[in-house]
């Protein structure tokens, strides 16, 4: 069976590009990588991308006029690519409702909190100030505004006596090298039917457990 092919967005180190990377090269994973695409030259992920083989490509925001035209410009490079799925992977730009639209229900983020807490930046600290005592990680269908959408994958992480802004970090991050692949998988395999904000998935041809999103850490 053809394997879906996957475009990346990223704006930085790309470590959950990494994840998906690793997943992708396993036989059995129904999706593959077909571009990577940075906003900034010279960033880490266009590294690990390239080390792996994948294409990628740059395509700088400020030499655009304005959103339309730079979200047109990754439209045309995606789709030239033959991509099928787009996953945003620290992508550090909001999209226009064009662009979202236009893909339908096949544009992933993850957001390191699990929504519809903790929406946008300093989620970690956030969360430790709130006096929560759990956070996590959100793989979520995009929609136009930021950090919305149907949830489609969650992973807890307890937050612990003593946690800093890193430490609860570290170990988030190591749920979303496990959820954002699982992620993938399930719309990657078909399974994902996405009716106003709720996800449902279709149970595996395979019943074997991969994942179990509940608690990570």
């Amino acid at each position: 069976m053809a394997r879906v092919k996957l475009g990346c967005l990223i704006s930085g180190r790309g470590s959950n590009l990494q994840a998906l990377i690793d997943t992708c090269a396993t036989p059995d994973f129904p999706a593959e990588i077909g571009l990577v695409i940075s906003n900034k030259p010279g960033v880490l992920g266009l590294e690990r991308a390239a080390k792996a083989g994948i294409p990628t490509q740059v395509i700088r925001h400020p030499e655009f006029p304005d959103r339309a035209a730079f979200d047109a410009a990754l439209d045309a490079a995606l789709r030239a690519a033959g991509v099928e799925i787009v996953c945003l992977a620290g992508f550090m730009r909001l999209l226009t409702p064009e662009f979202v639209t236009g893909w339908g229900d096949k544009i992933l983020n993850i957001h390191p909190s699990l929504l519809p807490a903790f929406k946008g930046l300093d989620t970690h600290q956030r969360a430790l100030e709130s006096g929560a005592r759990f956070a996590g990680c959100t793989v979520h269908i995009v929609r136009p505004a930021m950090d919305e959408g149907p949830i489609l994958v969650q992973a807890a992480v307890p937050i612990m006596d003593g946690d800093t802004e890193d430490s609860l970090a570290a170990r988030i991050l190591t749920a979303e090298h496990r959820a954002y692949p699982e992620a993938v998988r399930l719309l990657a395999e078909g399974r994902v039917r996405v009716e106003g904000l709720r996800c449902h998935i279709d149970a595996p041809a395979d019943p074997a457990p991969r994942f179990n999103p509940s608690f990570s850490q």
